[in-house]
């Protein structure tokens, strides 16, 4: 379960996204002579959310469109404090009228993203509910992401120590201790049967399911 707030946040997801993106060697979004991007040219697909069981790291992976570019899928983790030796993660920093400065990575090199990730794909468990607390109770917030797995529902998955490689191409390939991971960066190819189980994904625009994920068993 994710429990989100009614909040503004400054800058705003789309600001760190513009700035940030264009500097990503997967990026393949048109952008101006300038070489860069400013809010107004990012538009959301979509999105979806893993739990921290720990309550402390908000998981959520945004579906980016850029004018008439591809998809781009970046999952994202908020943060209180900063993540010691992952700077070259670091997406930037906002401030949340609720939370206070939240420190925002691409997920692809936190490990609670990573270890969500494996949970929701090797245990079939797919994303989290998202509720909003209003006035003591709480409001589901409607999927704008229908995801499902395929090829998951191992009895007993791993716990994952450390995240030992990461290789951040237009497939994001990760290298746990127990589990490898693939992170497709612009979703749209058919399924990679030998990459492992499969989180895949649809939303308004890509009707039907794309893969977004895979994981295999170490």
């Amino acid at each position: 379960m994710a429990l989100l707030h009614r909040a503004t946040l400054r800058p705003t997801k789309l600001d760190l996204l513009a700035a940030w993106l264009p500097d990503q060697q997967w990026f393949a979004g048109p952008i101006g002579a300038s070489g860069t991007l400013t809010a107004a040219d990012v538009v959301s697909r979509g999105a979806y959310r893993f739990d921290d069981p720990a309550g402390e790291v908000g998981i959520e992976t945004m579906l980016i469109g850029i004018a008439d570019g591809p998809v781009h899928q970046v999952p994202l983790t908020y943060r209180a404090a900063p993540l010691d030796g992952t700077e070259d993660w670091l997406v930037g920093t906002t401030e949340h009228s609720v939370l206070g400065t939240r420190w925002v990575y691409d997920g692809c090199g936190d490990p609670i993203y990573v270890t969500a990730l494996a949970h929701a794909i090797l245990t079939g468990a797919g994303q989290a509910e998202q509720y909003f607390e209003v006035d003591g109770r709480r409001e589901v917030r409607e999927p704008t992401v229908t995801i499902v797995v395929s090829g998951g529902g191992e009895a007993d998955v791993p716990a994952i120590g450390a995240v030992r490689r990461v290789v951040d191409e237009d497939h994001t390939l990760i290298d746990t201790d127990a589990v490898g991971l693939v992170v497709v960066r612009r979703p749209g190819a058919e399924a990679d049967r030998s990459a492992g189980a499969m989180l895949g994904g649809s939303w308004d625009g890509q009707p039907t399911t794309v893969p977004l994920a895979y994981a295999k068993l170490l």
